[in-house]
C-alpha cells in the first residue's frame, strides 16, 4: 500500500509539472464566466478550508462550533463532523482520502475518513495552529504554537514524533518533490527547514513576524509573508538561501502560489492582494479585495484565486483571465454578504 501511495503521490506532482510544460508549449486554457452555483451554510466562524481534488469534497473548519462542514463540491450538499475544541486548520491527503484538523484548544488532531466521515484523534503539542500533508510519504506535519515544535504524524499508523523548531511556529508548508517541510516561526523571525526523511533541521532568517509560508514544487522556491516588515522573503529550496525580498502591502498575513503560472498571491490586511511574478520576483499588480483579508488559496487548474476577508465576511475571487468584476452573493455562517470577482493582470 505504501508503494502505491508513493506512486500516486508522485503522479500528482508530475501532473502539475506536465501542465506547466503544456502551457509553455502553447496550450490554451478556456476562460469561463462567473456564475452563482449555490449558497452553502457552514458552522460558526469558518476559519480554514481544504479541498480534496480527487473527490471534490470541501472541508471547512468552524472554530467556534467545534465542527467541520463537509461540502459536496458537485451538489453543495453538506454534512457535519464533530471535532476537537477550536479547530483552526485543516489539510487533506488526496491519495488516502484522510482529512486532518488541528484543534487549537484541545491540543490534538482529528482525523476524518473522507469515505465515511468517521473520526479518530491523535494527541499533538500545545495550541496546534497549522497542518500540512505530504501525499507522497503520507506524513502529516502539525505546528504547535505554544510548545515550539512540530508533531509528525504517520498517516498510516498515527504514530508520532516531535521536531523542535523556532519560537511560536504559526505556519507550515510541504514540498512533496524534495520532501522538505517549511515552518514559519512568528516570534523568532525564522523559517525552520525540516528534512522529511531524517527530521534534521536547518534555519533560515527571514523578515519580521513571518506569518505564512507557501512552496512552489515546480521551481523549488519558498515564499514567506512577513507581517511587520510588510514584505515577502523568497528562499531557494535547493540551497536554503534567501534570494530576494519583495515588498508587499501593509500587514501581509497570507500567501499562496500557482505552480502552473508561477504567480504568487499575497493577502495584505490593508485590503489588497499583491501579485508577484515568481520568475522575476517583481510585483505585477495590486488587486483591491474586501476588508481584512486573512487567507488566500489558488486553484491551479482554473487559475482562480480565492481571498477570505475576515472583517467584511466576504470572499473575493480574482480571475486572472481578465473577466470583469461581477458582484454575486454567497452565504457564510448564515450571513449573506457580497462575493466580488476582480481581475489581475
Amino acid at each position: 500500500m505504501a508503494s502505491l501511495r508513493g506512486y500516486v503521490g508522485r503522479w500528482v506532482v508530475l501532473s502539475v509539472c506536465l501542465g506547466m510544460v503544456l502551457l509553455a508549449a502553447g496550450g490554451q486554457r478556456v476562460a469561463y464566466g462567473q456564475s452563482v452555483t449555490g449558497t452553502v451554510t457552514t458552522g460558526t466562524t469558518p476559519f480554514a478550508e481544504a479541498v480534496n481534488p480527487v473527490t471534490g469534497n470541501v472541508y471547512v473548519a468552524n472554530a467556534n462550533s467545534n465542527t467541520v462542514t463537509v461540502i459536496d463540491g458537485a451538489t453543495h450538499a453538506t454534512s457535519t463532523v464533530t471535532v476537537g475544541l477550536y479547530p483552526d486548520a485543516v489539510a487533506v491527503n488526496p491519495v488516502t482520502d484522510q482529512v486532518y484538523v488541528a484543534n487549537y484548544n484541545s491540543g490534538n488532531v482529528t482525523v476524518i475518513d473522507g469515505a465515511t466521515n468517521s473520526t479518530s484523534t491523535v494527541n499533538v503539542g500545545s495550541q496546534p495552529n497549522a497542518v500540512a500533508v505530504n501525499p507522497v510519504t503520507d506524513q502529516v506535519y502539525v505546528a504547535n504554537g505554544d510548545s515550539n515544535s512540530v508533531t509528525v504524524i504517520d498517516g498510516a499508523t498515527h504514530a508520532t514524533s516531535t521536531v523542535n523548531v523556532g519560537t511560536t511556529p504559526v505556519a507550515v508548508a510541504v514540498n512533496p518533490v524534495t520532501d522538505k517541510v517549511y515552518v514559519a516561526n512568528g516570534s523568532s523571525n525564522t523559517v525552520t527547514v525540516i528534512d522529511g526523511a531524517t527530521n534534521a533541521t536547518s534555519t533560515v532568517s527571514v523578515g519580521t513576524t513571518p506569518d505564512a509560508v507557501a512552496v512552489n514544487p515546480v521551481t523549488d522556491q519558498v515564499y514567506v509573508a512577513n507581517v511587520t516588515s510588510g514584505n515577502v522573503t523568497v528562499i531557494d529550496g535547493a540551497t536554503n538561501t534567501v534570494t530576494s525580498t519583495v515588498s508587499a502591502g501593509s500587514l501581509p498575513y497570507a500567501v499562496a502560489v500557482n505552480p502552473v503560472t508561477g504567480k504568487v498571491y499575497v493577502a495584505n490586511s490593508s485590503g489588497t492582494v499583491t501579485v508577484i511574478d515568481g520568475a522575476t520576483n517583481t510585483v505585477t499588480s495590486t488587486v483591491t479585495v474586501g476588508t481584512g483579508p486573512q487567507a488566500v488559496a489558488v486553484n491551479p487548474v482554473t487559475d482562480q484565486v480565492y481571498v477570505a476577508n475576515d472583517s467584511s465576511n466576504t470572499v473575493t475571487v480574482i480571475d486572472t483571465e481578465g473577466i470583469q468584476p461581477v458582484p454575486i452573493t454567497m452565504r457564510v455562517a448564515g450571513v449573506s454578504d457580497s462575493l466580488t470577482t476582480s481581475t489581475a493582470n
